[in-house]
């Protein structure tokens, strides 16, 4: 009987230490029913005072019964809770903005010797040296399986004013709709460049050939559909933009008039046909401004691309896209021939043939022939290295490129462009 008492009462004292822990019960009741069970006195039944000692020591043991399973009830009701917690704790890591966010960024440069000769006279872009030609960095933020932004900038170096110059290339707001229908808002990719250089694949060794020769440019100000059908066979990219190029938003005002670009591609079985085309007064048409032409281009591409080989072939022709605000009219054209061949994973040969007439109509003589070849190395996908060689000569006149002025100094001379170096990327 002793045994069985002494027992129960430290059972019962237990009980109370464990709902003290838990917090159910305070200091003060704690006490008052560890004092109750050592008289022998329970809180929950009181035993009569003729009842017996077994009877009483059974309504002891049936209360130190309830008070543990209420103990052991706190404890898994608290662990419960922990975990909750620490649940809750980790999704709010996983879901922050900081998880929704990506930076990327990709540079392109070179180290060649440069030679150009303008009716036999070297220019000031002439000797060896370093080149960085573009440095971008970007900021995607995903907001839900819709809503998405960019921010990349694009910094370059200016051989005319010796400057660094650091722009906002891409801005905008992003609503992937569908796969149909992806529409953005603000400076963003335009239609045919990007596209282009995604199949030529080389942009980091030279610009395609409008952008090159200055009938086209990459991004522009505007709002931006996009989208693919029938499984990625058709895809279509329509912008209706400033005119002016990323690097001038509004410059000079707000035109009277907004400028249109679009593209249509086909890609069956590593096949791509393309046609796109330009038409607008470049940003050109503000108050005050008299603009007697309107521009337009028109694009055409025939490609096959696996990851093995490329080769494809750019067409474009343009109607007044220098001459908006001149009285005169003119009219260019040109095509451009591509090919990469990759004999490992890593080591590729690869050439281009570019062939423009920038002034059919107020200089029919003029001539541009560029060509580049070289050999590459990938010794990963987010770093390239080339050896290349590039040659441009421009004949009865001179035209602008992405290199420079090339040709002669007057309309019966010509001059030549030599470069050759390594040229590289990297991205992340």
């Amino acid at each position: 009987m002793f045994s069985r008492k002494s027992g129960l009462m430290g059972l019962a004292g237990g009980a109370a230490i464990g709902l003290m822990a838990c917090g159910t019960w305070t200091d003060a009741q704690a006490g008052q029913y560890a004092a109750g069970a050592v008289a022998g006195q329970m809180p929950v039944q009181q035993a009569a005072a003729d009842a017996t000692e077994s009877q009483r020591l059974d309504n002891l043991e049936r209360t130190v019964r309830q008070l543990n399973e209420i103990v052991n009830h706190q404890a898994v009701e608290m662990k419960k809770t922990q975990e909750a917690a620490k649940e809750a704790a980790e999704n709010g890591a996983k879901n922050g903005w900081w998880n929704k966010t990506k930076i990327s960024g990709r540079m392109y440069y070179n180290l060649s010797d440069v030679n150009n000769d303008r009716s036999g006279t070297s220019q000031s872009n002439h000797g060896p040296g370093f080149d960085i030609k573009r440095f971008y960095v970007s900021i995607d933020h995903k907001f839900d399986d819709i809503f998405a932004a960019d921010i990349t900038t694009d910094f370059t170096y200016d051989t005319t004013t010796k400057a660094t110059q650091l722009f906002i290339k891409k801005a905008y707001l992003d609503m992937n709709f569908d796969p149909a229908f992806d529409l953005r808002v603000g400076s963003t990719d335009l239609p045919w460049v990007p596209f282009v250089e995604g199949v030529y694949g080389l942009r980091y060794v030279e610009n395609i050939m409008i952008d090159r020769t200055k009938f086209g440019t990459s991004a522009d100000w505007g709002v931006h559909a996009k989208g693919k059908l029938a499984k990625g066979m058709l895809n279509y990219a329509f912008s209706v933009v400033n005119g002016a190029g990323y690097k001038n938003p509004d410059a000079t005002g707000h035109s009277n008039t907004m400028d249109f670009e679009g593209r249509v591609d086909l890609d069956v079985d590593n096949f791509i046909l393309a046609v796109g085309g330009y038409v607008g007064k470049l940003g050109k048409d503000i108050h005050g401004t008299t603009t007697n032409h309107t521009a337009g281009r028109f694009d055409a591409l025939a490609a096959y691309k696996t990851k093995k080989a490329v080769a494809g072939v750019e067409y474009f022709r343009a109607e007044n896209w220098m001459n908006v605000a001149t009285v005169a009219s003119d009219s260019a054209q040109g095509v451009s021939a591509f090919a990469t061949y990759h004999f490992t994973p890593m080591w590729a040969v690869f050439g281009r043939y570019d062939y423009v007439e920038p002034n059919m109509d107020t200089n029919s003589k003029l001539h541009d022939n560029y060509f580049n070849a070289g050999i590459m190395y990938s010794p990963t996908k987010i770093v390239d290295f080339a050896l290349v060689y590039k040659r441009d000569r421009a004949g009865d006149g001179s035209l602008a490129t992405s290199n420079g002025t090339i040709g002669g100094l007057t309309s019966t001379t010509s001059g030549t462009y030599d470069e050759v170096g390594v040229w590289g990327r990297f991205r992340w």
